[in-house]
């Protein structure tokens, strides 16, 4: 079951519905849809429910209990490499294991409002804010495109089978206006998450063999430009967002 873990408590669907602010007009994608429990759901409350399985077994029950719901659509296969039809809101309870790639592609998409359902401990990282034990490269790079907040908590006994940890409602929205203005985005992601690598060394200690790899510069060069960096003294792990994004332009130009 590609370490899928199925909440089996209907009584959190109508919260997911309420936070997204579901209407009757809106296209939801569930991606990980599993059995269907979700999807049924959803398709009394909203226009469309796209409707995606990788699992071959699973989609073939998911096919047999949405066969007469003639407005869900399944997809067979892996949600970030099959053609998705157009979705203006997400509510998924993904697998775990692909919930980093899966926020990303989200990210990049930038539906109007977004649930998910995530394993604590990744929410946590999702949310965080500088100073925090869990800031990482997700928390920089998912607040550059979207507003992030965490709402309840799902215990583990909730799902079947029952995972090791307990798990965490996220809502995503993104910005009106973006709060950083990042020149080279990628560029930007890929710093980023290199840095947090070396999260606890200083920023030129981290930087200069990442200017190495990227730019292809001497070690010399990059030791010289890392440390002509503004915060090249401070810590990876207590840099802003905003210091990323002034770092990141600086490289960038």
């Amino acid at each position: 079951m590609l370490g899928q873990n199925f909440l089996v408590a209907p009584s959190v669907y109508p919260k997911l519905a309420a936070y997204a602010s579901l209407t009757e007009t809106d296209v939801v994608l569930d991606a990980g849809a599993g059995f269907g429990f979700l999807t049924r759901f959803l398709a009394t409350k909203c226009r469309q429910v796209i409707a995606v399985e990788k699992d071959p077994k699973i989609a073939g029950v998911l096919r047999q209990q949405t066969q007469t719901i003639s407005n869900v659509t399944l997809i067979e296969g892996d949600v970030l490499k099959v053609a998705v039809p157009k979705f203006n809101k997400v509510i998924s309870i993904p697998p775990y294991y692909l919930s980093s790639a899966f926020v990303l592609w989200l990210l990049d998409r930038a539906p109007e409002c977004t649930l998910l359902i995530l394993q604590k401990e990744f929410a946590l990282r999702l949310g965080a804010n500088v100073g925090d034990e869990s800031y990482s490269w997700l928390s920089v790079v998912a607040r550059y495109r979207a507003k992030i907040d965490l709402l309840d908590n799902i215990p583990k006994w909730m799902f079947h089978p029952q995972p090791e940890v307990d798990s965490t409602v996220v809502r995503l929205k993104p910005w009106l206006a973006l709060p950083l203005k990042v020149n080279d985005e990628a560029f930007f992601r890929r710093l980023v998450r290199w840095l947090f690598t070396q999260r606890n060394k200083k920023l030129a200690n981290a930087l200069a063999p990442f200017l190495r790899t990227e730019r292809k510069l001497d070690k010399s060069v990059a030791e010289k430009i890392a440390c002509s960096i503004p915060l090249h003294e401070k810590r990876v792990r207590d840099l802003s967002p905003e210091n990323f994004e002034a770092i990141a332009n600086a490289l960038a130009n």
